[in-house]
C-alpha cells in the first residue's frame, strides 16, 4: 500500500529537479492531493528552521525551495525559511510554495560583507579578520536592477563567481591531472549558477573518482594530494561527505593553496549591505557563530557594533553551538551561547535559529527538546514568528518591519515593533490570502484586522 502521507517517487524526483516547470507542477499535485484528502496532512507542531539553504546555493538533501516547503510539512514543523548565499534564486517559489501548501514560509539571503571597525578581529569568519557573514531577512521581492541598491545586490553573485574561478585556477594545479572547467564541471550542478565551495568540492570529487576507477588508485590520489595516510583516505572514501570536508578544508580554506585572501574591496561594506537589504524591505541580521574569536568575545558590544551598522535581529545556529563531544569545548560555547542570547535579548533583537542544510549529516531541524536548548527554544519560535509577520505584511501592503509604516508607528521602539510582528505571525494561517490593509491604519487595527 502507498504511503497516504507521501506522494509518488516520481513527483517528489521532479519536485526537487532543475526544471522549474515540472517543480510546480509537482506543487500543484502535491497541493491537490493535500486538499483532495489523497494526501494525508500531518500535525503542525512548532518546532522550527529559519535558515536552510536550497539548492540554489547547495542542500545537502538536494532540495528545491519546493522541496524545502514539502518536507517542513511532512516533518511538522510550525516555519521553515530558506537561506541563500549571495542570490534571492529561491525566493518566488518558496514563497508560492509556502501558498500552495499551507506552510509559513520566509525567505532570506547571506553573503560576506567587510566590517572596517573590525579589521585587526576576527568576527564570524575564522581567519579572515573583518569578513563578517551577514544576512537580509524575510526578502518578498527583488531590488530594483537600475538602482544603487540593485547594482549591490547583483554584485554579491558577480564578486562571488569571481573568486570561484580564481580558486579552482590554483586548487586546479594542486589536483593536477584531476582539473575542473568551471564551466563545464561546476555549473551544471547548481540550477542558477550560483556555485559555493561545496560544490567546487563535489566536482573534485565527482572528477576524481571518474578518472580513478580502480578504488587502491582513487586513495592513493587523494592520499598525495590530502597528505593523508591511507588509513585516514579510505576513512573519508567510506563518507563521501567527508571527504568533501577535507577537499574544502585542506585546499580551500586559510593555509590551503586554493585560498583566495580577501581584502577591503573583495565584499561589500557591511554598512552597504545592510542598507540594501533594508532599501529592499528585508531586514539586517547579524549571523552569530559561536563566541569564540576575538570579535565575538563581547557579545553586548559586538551587537552595539552591529546595530549601529544596521542590524535589527541575529541569527544563531544552535547546533554547532551545544552539540559539541568534547565536554570543555561544550561548556566553553555553552556560556558564549548563553551570553549572547542576554544581550540579544536586553537589546530586543529577534533571533532567527536553524540548521543550514548546506552540509553533509546537518539536521533538517535542531533538536528543541534537547536540554541544552531549553533556555532559548521560545526565543527560536518568537524569532520565526516574527519574521513570519514581517514577511506576511511586507508582502501585503509594504508594512514589513524595515517599512516606512514600521517607521511611523514604532520608531526606535524596538520591542514594540517586535511585539507587534510577532503577534501577526502568530495570528495569521499559513496559507491565507494576502489582504489589503489601509496603509493609514495603526497597528492595532492591523491586528484586529488579522485575527
Amino acid at each position: 500500500m502507498p504511503d497516504p502521507t507521501e506522494p509518488a517517487p516520481d513527483v517528489l524526483e521532479a519536485l526537487n529537479g532543475f526544471d522549474p516547470e515540472e517543480r510546480r507542477e509537482a506543487l500543484e499535485e502535491i497541493a491537490a492531493g493535500l486538499a483532495s484528502g489523497a494526501l494525508q496532512r500531518p500535525a503542525t507542531g512548532d518546532w522550527v528552521n529559519c535558515h536552510a539553504h536550497t539548492f540554489f546555493s547547495y542542500n545537502s538533501l538536494n532540495l528545491s525551495p519546493s522541496g524545502l516547503v514539502w518536507e517542513a510539512l511532512r516533518r511538522g514543523l510550525w516555519a521553515i525559511a530558506s537561506t541563500d548565499f549571495d542570490v534571492l534564486d529561491a525566493m518566488d517559489e518558496m514563497l508560492a510554495a509556502g501558498d500552495a501548501l499551507a506552510v509559513r514560509t520566509a525567505v532570506s539571503l547571506e553573503t560576506r560583507a567587510y566590517a572596517a571597525d573590525y579589521g585587526e578581529r576576527e568576527l564570524n569568519s575564522p581567519g579572515e579578520p573583518g569578513v563578517v557573514y551577514s544576512m537580509g531577512v524575510g526578502f518578498v521581492r527583488r531590488p530594483y536592477p537600475d538602482s544603487d541598491v540593485g547594482r549591490t545586490f547583483a554584485s554579491l553573485a558577480e564578486r562571488s563567481r569571481r573568486r570561484n574561478e580564481e580558486m579552482v585556477a590554483k586548487v586546479n594545479d594542486a589536483l593536477d591531472p584531476v582539473r575542473l572547467d568551471y564551466a563545464r564541471d561546476v555549473l551544471p550542478l547548481t540550477p542558477s549558477g550560483n556555485a559555493t565551495e561545496r560544490h567546487l568540492c563535489q566536482a573534485y570529487d565527482d572528477k576524481a573518482a571518474a578518472q580513478y576507477a580502480d578504488p587502491a588508485d582513487l586513495a592513493a590520489y587523494w592520499a598525495d594530494r590530502l597528505g593523508l595516510g591511507r588509513e585516514a583516505v579510505d576513512k573519508l572514501l567510506a563518507d563521501y561527505g567527508a571527504l568533501r570536508n577535507a577537499i574544502r578544508a585542506k585546499l580551500m580554506k586559510q593555509g590551503g593553496v586554493g585560498y583566495v585572501k580577501p581584502d577591503r574591496d573583495s565584499f561589500p561594506k557591511v554598512e552597504e549591505f545592510f542598507a540594501m537589504a533594508t532599501a529592499a524591505g528585508a531586514v539586517p541580521c547579524y549571523a552569530w557563530l559561536d563566541g569564540t574569536t576575538s570579535g565575538e568575545r563581547d557579545p553586548g558590544g559586538l551587537l552595539d557594533d552591529a546595530v549601529r551598522w544596521g542590524a535589527r535581529c541575529v541569527n544563531i545556529i544552535p547546533d554547532r553551538n551545544w552539540n559539541i563531544a568534547d565536554p570543555a569545548a561544550k561548556r566553553t560555547k555553552l556560556a558564549a551561547l548563553e551570553a549572547f542570547v542576554a544581550a540579544a535579548r536586553a537589546r530586543d533583537l529577534p533571533i532567527i535559529a536553524g540548521t543550514e542544510l548546506n552540509g553533509p549529516g546537518q539536521k533538517f531541524v535542531d533538536s528543541f527538546d534537547a536540554p541544552e536548548l531549553a533556555p532559548y527554544v521560545d526565543d527560536f519560535r518568537a524569532g520565526a514568528a516574527w519574521l513570519y509577520g514581517h514577511s506576511f505584511l511586507e508582502r501585503a501592503d509594504t508594512m514589513g518591519a524595515s517599512s516606512e509604516w514600521a517607521a511611523l508607528h514604532f520608531g526606535g521602539d524596538r520591542a514594540g515593533s517586535n511585539s507587534f510582528y510577532t503577534a501577526i505571525g502568530r495570528r495569521v494561517r499559513p496559507g491565507a490570502p494576502l489582504p489589503h490593509i489601509d496603509r493609514t491604519a495603526k497597528p492595532d487595527a492591523v491586528l484586529e484586522l488579522v485575527r
